[in-house]
């Protein structure tokens, strides 16, 4: 069997983490003679695929060369708001007395406990993808290490050779490497490994712009960490809308991280216990010295090892494995869902394609992932939380588009919260009431979109928000008074002089 492997550090909670998602004692079973369907990869897209199949009745195979769980578990979603979580503890109190709540000058951040506070959950929330889980309760064969295929219709693991009517590659993606000239010998974290930290980098030099370099960023300065943010763009997170980017880094500014646009890294060295960063700005060069550099520079796919071409597999290795819009590969046996073959990496996207192959592979259904409605959250302070189309894309295609802003300094629960910076926007279909796309900026945004995306998925316009109660006060009533915005335009100066008329006579 493929070694255990280790993250550090070698505590009694990651300890248990690798014991649920990659057991020491594991013994891959021996194959059936043949299964419905071989899952490759025990991510997200994975785990559903093999947990959704089994239930259904199906001989499912689930293969993983290294941790179960893939990025969400182990050093993505689930580290990382952990880590957030109490970066805003650290903010509530610093910002306390606001509310007239007295903490003392002197305020005091534990980092090895807020790391191992982490580490604790994420161990527990590990038992759900656990091996044990998979192949006792739900009846799947887990095995581990490298899957390869070996023809169109079987893979190959550790020596044993699995046969299948239908396979889902669900391999996922990884880290880029950084391509800047010196950062190897220097060295540097990525989200692979800044959640073994267990002592706070004094100063730390975050190299990306887009959501993973500002959440860590926000994160770190929190934290106590001097952070100086580092992108080439003109602001940062650049797919969202200017004005939602900009209260963002309002926002990392007041916390202290020391913003670098339109930066170009040349080159990284290390010298005795520092790095040297040198940057290109404005067409002069600065060097920084850090203690710690973290890079988020984007994702690859995971192809390698495969042997794809074996099994008539057609990838491309930035873009990873390609379907059609059923998630078949140029193989009609084999499908794939999740970072793999999509654009949108995001553990809930990974979560719905895994359904759609479930539904396509082995029922033979026609599920369509160009129908699903896929909302975002970067978890920032603010959050920023998209769905649907931006008004840039609504007009690259031609559509006319109506829209439509809210404030947060005008919902009463925001300004009692303290969170006033902020706003619901939404693009309608000009003319309809048709939601074409939406944006939120507020702390909690991500629990706020949803209501949106409903809306979208049931075909619902905006009235049908206007018609629902909202308790007050609450932040989603920004969403209703969206709907009441809309709702003010349609009472055209005609429909006025209607109603004032029929008013009146009803008065004689």
């Amino acid at each position: 069997m493929a070694s255990q492997p280790l993250i550090s550090p070698q505590d009694e909670h990651n300890k248990s983490l690798v014991q649920n998602v990659h057991p020491s004692d594991w013994k891959n079973p021996e194959p059936a003679s043949c299964y419905n369907l071989v899952v490759i990869g025990a991510g997200t897209a994975g785990l559903v695929t093999a947990a959704g199949a089994a239930g259904l009745g199906a001989k499912v195979a689930l293969i993983e060369r290294h941790l179960l769980g893939g990025d969400c578990l182990n050093v993505g979603c689930v580290p990382s708001k952990g880590i957030i979580r109490a970066s805003r503890a650290a903010y509530d109190v610093r910002t306390a007395e606001v509310f007239g709540v007295n903490c003392g000058k002197e305020l005091s951040v534990d980092f090895s406990r807020a790391m191992e506070r982490m580490r604790s959950i994420r161990a527990g929330i590990s038992v759900h993808d656990s091996a044990e889980r998979f192949s006792r309760e739900l009846g799947v064969d887990v095995f581990f290490g490298q899957a390869k295929f070996i023809g169109p219709d079987a893979v190959e693991v550790e020596g044993k050779r699995l046969r299948f009517k239908k396979a889902a590659i669900c391999t996922g993606a990884r880290a880029a490497v950084p391509q800047i000239l010196g950062i190897i010998e220097a060295g540097y974290l990525t989200n692979e490994t800044v959640f073994s930290l267990t002592a706070l980098p004094k100063r730390l030099a975050v190299i990306g712009g887009g959501p993973i370099g500002c959440e860590l960023a926000q994160a770190f300065a929190r934290l106590g960490s001097r952070v100086i943010l580092i992108d080439q763009g003109d602001h940062f997170l650049p797919r969202e809308d200017a004005d939602a980017a900009e209260i963002v880094q309002k926002s990392l500014e007041q916390d202290g991280v020391t913003m670098r646009l339109r930066s170009k890294v040349l080159q990284t060295q290390k010298k005795g216990n520092e790095k040297l960063i040198t940057i290109s700005e404005g067409g002069k060069n600065d060097e920084l010295a850090v203690d710690e550099i973290l890079a988020g520079v984007g994702r690859v796919p995971n192809v390698e090892g495969l042997d794809l071409e074996r099994a008539g597999i057609v990838y491309d290795s930035r873009a990873g494995v390609r379907v059609n819009d059923l998630l078949q590969t140029s193989n009609s046996r084999v499908y794939a869902a999740g970072d793999i073959c999509s654009s949108y990496k995001f553990t809930h996207a990974a979560d719905a394609m895994a359904r759609i192959v479930i539904a396509n592979a082995l029922f033979k259904a026609r599920q369509k992932v160009s129908a699903l409605v896929i909302p975002w959250c970067t978890y920032t302070d603010p959050e920023v939380a998209h769905v649907g189309m931006y008004e840039k894309d609504a007009q690259e295609k031609g559509i006319a588009v109506q829209t439509f802003t809210v404030a947060l300094s005008d919902v009463d629960r925001a300004l009692l919260d303290g969170e006033s910076e902020g706003f619901a926007r939404v693009h309608l279909k000009k003319g309809t009431d048709k939601i074409l796309g939406a944006t939120i900026v507020a702390r909690h945004a991500g629990e706020m979109i949803s209501e949106i995306s409903l809306a979208m998925t049931a075909d619902l316009g905006l009235s049908a928000i206007g018609k629902t109660i909202h308790p007050y006060p609450t932040q989603a009533e920004a969403i209703k008074k969206l709907a009441d915005a809309y709702n003010r335009i349609r009472l055209t100066p005609f429909i006025k002089r209607i109603f004032t008329r029929w008013l009146a006579w009803q008065r004689k």
